[in-house]
């Protein structure tokens, strides 16, 4: 199937494609409390560690009430694509797995969330979970990365049209960090493994792992033969590290999970070389 690897956006391509700002971190375990939004659980997560921004990674977690879109096709010039109706399913909705950013946007704690989960009649779903809607069902423990010196920030993007996350300095707080990391994003129509592999060649860093990871992909292609032919999706890092390849040039590899603007689900590790981003990818690279 030939896909695009290209997709136009409404506005002007900034010159600088890949964002990232220097950081000390520390991953850790996070505690979600029960009943409380989930944004608020993860804010106090972070807080109690000295932290104000960072990514947390998810296992199975119990959210009710919970509220979500899925991507969607534009039905107007202003966007490449965009979000579907809102969706809020009766009962108690358990992730299966998924990936976060948190930072703030408009001066308030927000989170950027992609994920698959079950829900409570037995249908498997996808996509961006709504920070305002969705609480804790059940106490559960997660996996977080928190960034002394970085943050992510919601900041209106021109080239497409939406406010997105974007890494930018902190002033440190002296929380306790035991790892070099570096806030990203990257911008559209790049190879995201190319992006990654290119950027630790400039920084001398031959061994990296990536925390969090929340964005889109044009469709995907994926090593076990699985190609997802429909452009909007939204996806989220499972694992993903860079290491030195066989001809000691650096390489990324990148499991995802995702969900495509019909539905459709996939999951695995893509081709290197063969995933352009859509509209952003949002992550934490800790030098190892």
């Amino acid at each position: 199937m030939s896909l695009p690897t290209r997709i136009d956006q409404p506005g002007p391509a900034a010159a600088e494609r890949i964002l990232a700002v220097e950081a000390r971190g520390r991953a850790f375990d996070m505690v979600l409390q029960a009943g409380l939004p989930l944004l608020e659980a993860v804010r106090r997560g972070f807080a109690a560690e000295g932290f104000t921004s960072g990514v947390v990674e998810f296992g199975q977690l119990a959210l009710a009430p919970f509220a979500y879109v899925m991507p969607a096709l534009s039905e107007t010039g202003e966007h490449a694509a965009f979000y579907s109706a809102q969706f809020r399913p009766a009962g108690v909705t358990l992730l299966e797995s998924g990936a976060m950013t948190f930072g703030q946007r408009d001066g308030q704690p927000f989170f950027h969330t992609h994920a698959l989960w079950r829900e409570a009649d037995g249908k498997r779903c996808g996509g961006h979970i709504l920070p305002e809607e969705t609480i804790v069902a059940s106490e559960a423990r997660v996996s977080a990365f928190g960034l002394d010196g970085a943050g992510f920030e919601g900041r209106v993007d021109p080239e497409t049209n939406f406010k997105l996350f974007e890494p930018v300095p902190r002033p440190p707080t002296g929380a306790k960090t035991d790892a070099r990391a570096f806030a990203l994003r990257l911008r559209p129509n790049q190879d995201f493994a190319g992006c990654l592999e290119t950027f630790c060649a400039q920084h001398g860093i031959a061994r990296a792992t990536l925390r969090g990871g929340v964005g889109s992909t044009i469709g995907a292609r994926f090593e076990h033969g699985i190609v997802i032919g429909n452009f909007a999706t939204e996806i989220y890092l499972r694992n993903a590290h860079i290491a030195p390849g066989p001809d000691g040039g650096h390489v990324a590899t990148l499991d995802i999970g995702l969900v495509d603007y019909t539905g459709q689900m996939a999951e695995g590790r893509l081709i290197r070389g063969q995933n352009p981003v859509l509209m952003t990818m949002e992550l934490v690279l800790v030098a190892e």
